[in-house]
């Protein structure tokens, strides 16, 4: 059984394609892995004989040999970027050579890409929406961009890419990320801004929500309290400050907003399992991360 991380990609081919409803997308196999993320929509997606309807920014997921078909109403084409790769072979990929076999011909594919037993791949959904997800939309449609862009090392570039797509792709997946807008645009202020000491009421304020929903709307999206989530990023913030910079306890205490060392030294012990000179001093002691 093989993880994720022991992927050897290989892109074969990455293009920007426009689905219109054409003979071309009735159901077919295809012989290598591909991506497929829809810019708009609505439209439908047809894997395995069950369909699943999709909007703008989706992303589309297919297996060699998986029967699919694209569900596209001619009176309003749809745009994609297309990837085809090989996961787990860089050295004789199928991907750069990929082959089709549509209905109603029997399915049977000379050669497909290479593929091993892996559970955390197979955990990945064959539709996703990375609508609440920009960074890593933006970071597929880059990918695609580069493809064709690159005048040097395109190949290594792109599968190195392509490699940390997929492993942030799994991340994304299987790890809460929190998608109403109003907490996600306040924990980008707090996560720039930690040492600011606004009280509770300034953040439901920024948010323009009243304070009970705010309390019960920001537990369900992060998991945390708003005053433990802040602490966190205190705390991270001090570490960062314990190994990246020369300034004493006491003036990174005093940067953190607290009124003297031993607060901020009982805080960041609770939290790191060490006082930040041990910390600071050493390496082995950073056990305890937040």
């Amino acid at each position: 059984m093989k993880l994720l991380n022991e992927m050897t990609p290989y892109v074969g081919d990455c293009m920007y394609y426009l689905y219109d409803g054409s003979s071309n997308e009735k159901l077919r196999v295809c012989s290598v892995y591909a991506f497929h993320l829809f810019t708009d929509g609505p439209g439908e997606m047809e894997i395995n004989g069950v369909r699943y309807p999709f909007d703008s920014r989706t992303l589309i997921f297919l297996k060699p040999a998986e029967p699919h078909a694209f569900h596209i109403t001619p009176s309003h084409p749809l745009q994609s970027y297309n990837l085809y790769a090989d996961l787990w072979d860089d050295k004789e990929p199928v991907s750069a050579n990929r082959t089709f076999i549509y209905a109603p011909e029997p399915f049977e594919l000379h050669e497909t890409s290479r593929s091993f037993p892996c559970a955390e791949l197979d955990r990945l959904p064959g539709v996703y929406s990375l609508q609440p997800y920009p960074e890593l939309y933006e970071s597929f449609v880059m990918l695609a961009k580069l493809y064709h862009n690159a005048a040097f090392y395109r190949t290594e570039m792109i599968n190195s890419l392509f490699y940390a797509w997929m492993l942030n792709w799994y991340n994304t997946v299987h790890t809460h990320q929190p998608t109403d807008y109003r907490i996600v645009r306040l924990l980008a202020h707090l996560n720039d801004h930690p040492e600011q000491r606004e009280p509770v009421e300034t953040w439901w304020t920024f948010c323009g929500l009243k304070r009970t929903y705010f309390h019960a709307l920001f537990l369900r999206e992060t998991g945390l309290t708003p005053k433990a989530y802040h602490h966190k990023l205190l705390m991270r913030r001090a570490s960062n400050l314990l190994l990246e910079t020369e300034l004493s306890v006491t003036a990174i205490a005093e940067r953190l907003g607290y009124p003297s060392i031993h607060p901020f030294t009982r805080h960041f012990s609770a939290s790191y399992g060490v006082s930040p000179k041990q910390y600071r001093l050493q390496p082995q002691a950073r056990v305890m991360v937040l």
